[in-house]
């Protein structure tokens, strides 16, 4: 393993990182309603924690309405619960196996909340970006240790490591900045 290897692969994983994040962030409602926003609602199910979309379906009534249909009518309770203990502030209505999830307007206090919930997210993600960087840099003492690799090739590799993980940083900010004006529009 080479100085180039250790980097690209740092760069691919903290691209990947990036792209998650614009992911997570998609399902961040900006007053509309979309099948994706319950994706990362997790339920309890057989004893493990499986997303909503594994024991329901998940469909749009109209734009501004969820409608959730679970598979097994048992499970009707624990989706509810699920959503309603989500972070997504959402207030279900259940009908047997059938659960209508209408989304509320967003007051200034609930776009503020998911501003929070977003730059949450950002943070998290840059803290993986930093942790790759410490994966990277490990990697490199290792390269060093093994005689591998020189001294001066780490502290250069060690330098285009941290370059590389300011300039996912910065994306991350330009990414988050960029959803919290969404939200904040009305």
């Amino acid at each position: 393993m080479s100085v180039a290897d250790v980097r690209n692969s740092a760069e691919s994983r903290m691209a990947k990182t990036l792209e998650a994040l614009q992911t997570d962030l998609s399902k961040v409602r900006t007053g509309r309603a979309h099948t994706g926003l319950l994706d990362h609602v997790q339920v309890e199910y057989y004893g493990s924690l499986v997303p909503i979309s594994q024991v329901a379906n998940v469909t749009l009534i109209d734009a501004r309405t969820l409608g959730v249909q679970v598979w097994e009518k048992s499970m009707g309770q624990i989706v509810d619960k699920a959503i309603r203990e989500s972070d997504l502030g959402l207030n279900p209505q259940s009908a047997g196996d059938s659960i209508r999830v209408p989304m509320p307007a967003l007051t200034e206090e609930r776009r503020r909340d998911l501003t929070k919930v977003v730059k949450s997210e950002g943070e998290n993600a840059k803290v993986a970006v930093r942790n790759l960087r410490r994966d990277a840099n490990d990697q490199l003492k290792k390269l060093v240790k093994d005689k591998t690799i020189s001294e001066d090739d780490e502290r250069r590799g060690q330098d285009d490591i941290q370059k590389l993980t300011d300039r996912f940083v910065a994306e991350i900010d330009k990414v988050v900045s960029k959803k919290e004006a969404e939200i904040m529009t009305i």
